[in-house]
């Protein structure tokens, strides 16, 4: 039985992803699932990028400003929601089309990624708190690396939440992370997702990067940081976001503001890099243009999709 064919649109921060899924959408009649990890959020919204209900023109986005701050929203709990919300714009007869950055998202979506339930220790996580406390991320960082070095590559070191993943899983488990994975892709993906990732010249992208930063600054990002410290008591992994860590860090005095806005666009950068780095991987994903005219983008996808199928890693 034929699966039913999902588009997905990847790429870097800040390489036009958005403005292109919601012209696509409005050709093909379709509807967006977010992909990303920081959209999720309630009351981060310049920080993070969402799109207005302006530039939205009309097109219903799913996985958006849905998620307390406060709350630990895992990579099962994503794939499980954007399963359901792919089901329900099938069901309307639109198109699905999945949208972001977020590789982790992406890669248990498009392989179709089972998370085995995991009893939590809670002695254990204690105590890598303790650590983290004591020692600092960076050991824990290098405790999971020996443990796990593929998973630790995909990851940031200063992914506290996600660093923290790795170790209690083969705590739990006595697997790595990167085994439980493999395990949990012999079902496969229930539909036919086409992947299209965005790319451009390399100065061009950190240009725009550079320019969103400013932008975000001077639509009020300090002071949106500023509100969640003040809303929020406690932020297992939203706080950890790019440009929120470094504008908190200006605001408790740890650094200047010349030095929170060159530290957003270098991590923001390198974030980059790293997007480009994993999306690379995939063997069957079709690289379009950011730069380029976006009639011919979009007569791409629509080309491709009635052609190709399957991504396929090394």
């Amino acid at each position: 039985m034929n699966k039913e064919k999902v588009i997905v649109i990847c790429g870097p921060t800040a390489s036009g992803k958005t403005s292109f899924s919601i012209e696509l959408a409005k050709r093909i009649n379709g509807e967006i699932v977010s992909c990303d990890s920081m959209q999720i959020y309630k009351d981060m919204t310049i920080g993070t990028a969402k799109p207005t209900i302006e530039e939205m023109q009309g097109i219903k986005h799913y996985l958006i400003d849905f998620v307390s701050p406060e709350e630990r929203y895992s990579v099962a709990d994503y794939k499980k929601a954007a399963i359901d919300a792919i089901h329900t714009i099938i069901n309307k007869g639109k198109v699905p089309i999945v949208v972001g950055g977020t590789g982790l998202y992406v890669e248990a979506l498009i392989y179709g990624i089972e998370y085995p339930e995991i009893e939590i220790d809670l002695e254990y996580r204690k105590k890598l708190e303790e650590i983290e406390k004591s020692e600092g991320l960076e050991k824990l960082y290098e405790m999971a690396s020996s443990i796990d070095e593929e998973a630790i590559k995909k990851i940031s070191p200063n992914d506290s939440k996600r660093i923290c993943r790795i170790l209690e899983i083969y705590h739990s488990t006595g697997k790595t992370k990167t085994e439980v994975e493999i395990e949990s892709r012999k079902k496969g993906p229930e539909f036919d997702f086409i992947v299209f990732g965005i790319n451009m010249d390399r100065e061009k992208l950190y240009e725009r990067i550079n320019k969103r930063v400013d932008i975000m600054l001077d639509n009020g990002l300090v002071e949106e940081v500023r509100n969640l410290l003040n809303k929020y008591k406690k932020f297992p992994t939203a706080m950890q976001g790019l440009g929120y860590k470094e504008a908190k860090e200006y605001i408790n005095g740890e650094i200047t503001k010349e030095e929170m806005i060159e530290k957003i666009k270098m991590e923001s950068r390198r974030y980059a890099k790293r997007q480009l780095t994993w999306f690379r991987k995939y063997k069957n994903i079709i690289w379009i243009d950011g730069l380029a005219n976006i009639e011919d983008n979009i007569r791409i996808v629509l080309e491709e999709c009635s052609e190709k199928s399957g991504p396929e890693t090394e």
